[in-house]
């Protein structure tokens, strides 16, 4: 049989990709007893969450030296999984609204559905404007510091209807957290959302009680939040909304004003989650924060991205890794990152897809408990953003032709969020190769999921070992697979 690559052009695959996709998932439906699934998905070949193998355990020895193997242990586990999700910003729910209901449903279905699609279990939503908004705006009129004109109207035309198809197609099985970007500009030292700033300390309580009003207005639409975090990248000084906490003022504003209003008005069941920036400097404020007891006790997480590599460089998983060790009781959270700036050629670009479950892999062995990407989809541009910030998402939506672009990153993802479920819980996982990166994970139904990625230029066999147990599987070169038995 010709490759398909062979005969098709990219543009024609990555829309047939799409196929596949649904293709590969209705053999998902019957599980086999006794049986090892291997879905895999593959740069050389068309398969996307397809699977590759049916295989069972057999009796083995001591593996040789020579052997590659990859190592479980299913009684020793670890942190539990909250979920695995994405943003739902104003630039996705707006390109949503612009095509029609059939790409809407496809879209709803790819992330959201636990069977026919890669089955979504967080969003994240931004609290007043972001850059991936179409411009600024707040919910109050200016100089508002009652809140007596708060109106969550701006949020009802697009982004709560999407929100609430979401919370629909998963059967209210999501969690939703919201991050603000910048409070109104009369409250900052700059009078601006934009470029920076603070919040100004005689704002402090009128801005802790607009996270009450806000949540109040989401949930008697019919739609609960589940967390918050404090400020989206406290320390970015950035050309969109941005706003500027040092350790110490997030820690205080957390622990005079933030903490004690939610917990008045009834609302102290929210999980708050500090942070929300890059690995580099979390251990610096998450010391800073967690030190002080009157703080730490509104702490559920902290929230982290990747963009200490936007210019370059490793990612910092150590720093993930010690906050593990320092602070065990707080839950680990992603709560963004995205890749690239948007280029529509990096639709076909194979090395995105491989640094979302490098990092991922990498921080659910560092004590991850939930990953949230960044938009969930965008337009052909990627956008819309009100500042030129355009950026690459796993899925591109032509609102012109209605065409859905779905991109590798969009299929490594699916093999963590369909595959481990949230109450999941990590479990040991060793590789006897560094060509091999893997992690697994023991579902609440007691199904095993082991990811394992080979991101090398060459085929790689290897074996699963489980106590005395093993299955060989073989991946060919640039190739995710989730084992399920």
């Amino acid at each position: 049989m010709l490759n398909i690559r062979q005969i098709l052009n990219r543009k024609t695959l990555a829309i047939l990709s799409s196929f596949f996709f649904i293709h590969s998932l209705v053999a998902q439906v019957n599980f086999p007893k006794n049986k090892v699934l291997v879905y895999t998905t593959s740069a050389e070949n068309n398969m996307r969450i397809s699977i590759s193998d049916t295989i069972e355990f057999k009796p083995q020895v001591q593996p040789k030296e020579t052997e590659i193997a990859i190592f479980i242990d299913t009684t020793k586990t670890f942190q539990e999984i909250i979920g695995i999700g994405a943003a739902i910003t104003d630039a996705s729910s707006e390109t949503f609204a612009k095509v029609s209901a059939e790409s809407q449903q496809k879209l709803l279905e790819s992330f959201f559905h636990p069977q026919k699609g890669i089955g979504y279990s967080l969003i994240r939503t931004n609290m007043n404007s972001c850059d991936f908004s179409s411009g600024s705006y707040t919910y109050v009129k200016e100089g508002d510091k009652d809140l007596k004109t708060f109106n969550i109207a701006p949020d009802t035309l697009y982004k709560i209807p999407l929100i609430q198809k979401a919370f629909n197609m998963t059967k209210q099985n999501l969690k939703l957290f919201i991050s603000p970007w910048s409070p109104p500009a009369f409250m900052k030292d700059n009078n601006n959302m934009l470029k920076g700033g603070k919040l100004l300390p005689m704002y402090y309580q009128s801005w802790a009680n607009y996270y009450v009003k806000f949540i109040n207005g989401y949930e008697k639409l019919g739609v609960p939040v589940w967390g918050l975090t404090i400020q989206n990248e406290p320390m970015a000084t950035q050309r969109w909304e941005s706003c500027i906490y040092t350790a110490e003022e997030e820690r205080d504003f957390l622990k005079k004003y933030l903490g004690p209003t939610l917990v008045k008005a009834g609302l102290s069941k929210k999980k708050i989650i500090v942070w929300d920036h890059n690995r580099d400097l979390i251990f610096q404020r998450v010391n800073v924060i967690l030190a002080d007891k009157e703080a730490a006790k509104y702490v559920w997480g902290i929230g982290y991205h990747w963009y200490e590599t936007w210019t370059g460089g490793e990612q910092m998983h150590d720093n993930i890794s010690l906050v593990n060790e320092t602070y065990p009781s707080k839950n680990l959270f992603f709560t963004e990152g995205c890749k690239e700036v948007f280029n529509e050629a990096k639709y076909y670009n194979w090395n995105i897809g491989e640094f979302y479950a490098k990092s991922m892999i990498k921080d659910f062995n560092n004590g991850l408990t939930g990953f949230t990407d960044w938009n969930i989809f965008l337009d052909e541009k990627g956008g819309p953003n009100h500042v030129g910030n355009f950026c690459f998402a796993p899925v591109h939506v032509n609102t012109q032709t209605n065409e859905i672009i779905y991109t590798n990153a969009f299929y490594y993802i699916g093999h963590f969020s369909k595959f481990v479920r949230p109450g999941a819980k990590r479990i040991a996982c060793s590789s006897s190769r560094s060509s091999l990166k893997a992690t697994a994970f023991k579902n609440k139904d007691g199904k095993i999921c082991v990811v394992v990625m080979n991101d090398g230029d060459k085929e790689i066999n290897y074996m699963i070992q489980l106590g005395n147990q093993s299955v060989p599987v073989k991946s060919i070169a640039h190739t995710i697979q989730s084992i399920l038995f």
